[in-house]
């Protein structure tokens, strides 16, 4: 069984349909990413899977468990988190505090929020530097660290992860990704929407191209990474 299944998911804005029966598997401890162009539905789709957006239709399966009803809160508690777009960190919190605010689901576990918390100083180095600064006076790379470790404080079994390269350096994106592998490596099953095309088909296992809310194509990374429709739309080559 996957760990998170899609089925025949739509969603709406308003009277726009922009999910158009999506349907998708996460297997756990797999990286699976959506890539796509801007609209095509990609922070809908982890929006929706999150319960910040509610289907019209459809289902969606997490851990054997219906969620697609549920409130977002309540979604974390099962163990799923999203580092959602554009970072939306607490900019006037300490680096620690935003960090915190990432565990509220643990309650007042302290021995397992002191572990969680070593774990993403172990990941991110920076963030341990700079603990007691104000994330609003982070890069934004540090930033997207921060975004990523929040997420993590929730000792979550499937990390949804949403452009997180978005505007960073090309060092700090090789860094972000090196990360997002270790992570991985360390049991959390990783849905990563990507611009960077190339770069998330060349970290994950399986991969989902989307176009103006329907999956178009699907399948393991490495075969998508050679797609020539994959390379013409989305890698940019003739």
């Amino acid at each position: 069984m996957a760990l998170l299944e899609l089925r025949n998911v739509n969603t709406y804005y308003g009277n726009i349909r922009t999910l158009k029966g999506i349907s998708l598997q996460v297997e756990a401890g797999q990286i699976v990413t959506l890539i796509g162009a801007n609209g095509a539905g990609k922070t809908t789709t982890l929006r929706t899977i999150s319960g910040l957006l509610r289907p019209r239709s459809g289902e969606i399966i997490f851990d054997g468990k219906p969620i697609h009803q549920m409130p977002a809160h309540e979604i974390v508690y099962l163990g799923l988190t999203q580092a959602p777009e554009g970072r939306q960190i607490f900019p006037t919190l300490t680096v620690q505090e935003n960090l915190n605010m990432g565990a509220y689901s643990l309650g007042n576990d302290r021995a397992r929020i002191e572990e969680n918390r070593r774990r993403v100083y172990d990941l991110f180095p920076r963030l341990a530097e700079r603990k007691k600064q104000l994330g609003g006076t982070l890069s934004g790379g540090e930033q997207q660290m921060l975004s990523i470790g929040r997420a993590l404080m929730a000792s979550p079994k499937l990390l949804m992860l949403d452009e997180p390269s978005l505007g960073l350096a090309p060092l700090l994106i090789k860094a972000i990704f090196e990360t997002i592998q270790t992570i991985n490596e360390q049991g959390v099953t990783v849905l990563l929407v990507e611009q960077n095309a190339r770069a998330a088909l060349r970290l994950a296992d399986y991969g989902y191209v989307l176009e103006t809310g329907t999956i178009a194509l699907e399948g393991p990374a490495s075969e998508l990474l050679n797609a020539p429709r994959v390379r013409q739309a989305y890698l940019g080559e003739a």
